[in-house]
């Protein structure tokens, strides 16, 4: 693979990377997972990379976008969208911040085919100036072949990128298969957490199943956070990773965040570490606090 084949559908402008199909537009937009650190700073982790297709001035969701994606076109548009999303992340020019890609597994069955996809990530994060370690392809739970995920996720470690599994859900049945696959992190949807945040028994189970992924090795990534007293529950339950609009929205790139949350100077952080045995005191949400919607007040680390 040459280099120039990683930008032939490629085009910058305006200091971020787009690509496009047919007449879509297809550009980037960003969203921050952040770690929490010890005394309240937060610091960003990782970049989630998402589509934002336009035609004609039109914004078009992905649930509108894809379906009109020719099957065979997928693996294609699948590929550029995760150059993008890769190299506009590499325009931020942050140390350690990673970026989060979709990855289905169902796309590339063929060994060949997997391969020149890995080669191309790779190629995408060279070119970025990014080590393959700092991109985290995420697969979802529910894509139904657990032998192809497992050979998918063997391929991608062999090529030195992170893995994290999203979809998932605390039946026994889906808590056997994380641990067999063992991803590097599992991403829980906040609808979902929002259902078990509101009473204590779905807090002590939420805390039993975020200890037990982390006792594995596994770390939690909760998101869709849209209220500050979840991103504060989150805390006593020992997740250190966040997303949501409770801390910051997407943004298309070129993005402010370096400007809004500049990268900390201060070493990587411990990735975690599991909790103490005692529970935590479980606060019920007092659902009539929902006053005006404020930026929570939180540490970033220092402007510069």
């Amino acid at each position: 693979m040459t280099t120039n084949s990683i930008y032939s559908q490629l085009v910058k402008h305006e200091g971020a990377w787009s690509t496009a199909y047919g007449p879509f537009v297809l550009r980037s937009a960003l969203q921050p997972i952040f770690r929490r650190l010890p005394e309240g700073h937060y610091d960003i982790h990782c970049f989630q990379g998402l589509v934002r297709a336009e035609r004609n001035g039109e914004a078009y969701p992905p649930s509108q976008f894809f379906p009109l994606v020719e099957p065979q076109d997928l693996p294609g548009i699948d590929s550029l969208l995760r150059s993008i999303h890769i190299l506009n992340v590499g325009l931020l020019g942050r140390d350690r911040a990673s970026v989060l890609v979709s990855f289905q597994p169902m796309l590339y069955t063929g060994a060949p085919e997997l391969r020149h996809e890995l080669d191309r990530m790779r190629l995408a994060a060279h070119e970025a100036g990014i080590t393959p370690d700092r991109i985290i392809c995420d697969i979802s739970a529910a894509n139904g072949n657990v032998k192809i995920t497992a050979r998918a996720i063997e391929q991608l470690r062999f090529a030195g990128l992170r893995v994290s599994m999203s979809n998932y859900e605390a039946s026994e049945h889906d808590i056997q298969d994380i641990l067999a696959l063992r991803p590097d992190f599992v991403r829980f949807d906040g609808d979902w957490v929002r259902d078990y945040l509101h009473n204590s028994a779905g807090f002590a189970l939420l805390r039993v199943i975020v200890r037990q992924l982390q006792e594995e090795g596994i770390e939690p990534i909760f998101e869709r956070l849209e209220d500050t007293w979840q991103v504060d529950l989150c805390a006593e339950l020992g997740v250190t990773l966040l997303q949501g609009y409770a801390l910051a929205r997407p943004q298309i790139a070129p993005t402010a965040f370096n400007d809004e949350f500049p990268e900390m100077l201060l070493p990587p952080a411990a990735p975690f570490t599991p909790q103490a045995e005692t529970a935590p005191v479980y606060q019920p949400p007092i659902m009539a606090r929902a006053e005006p919607a404020l930026r929570p007040v939180r540490v970033f680390g220092k402007r510069r």
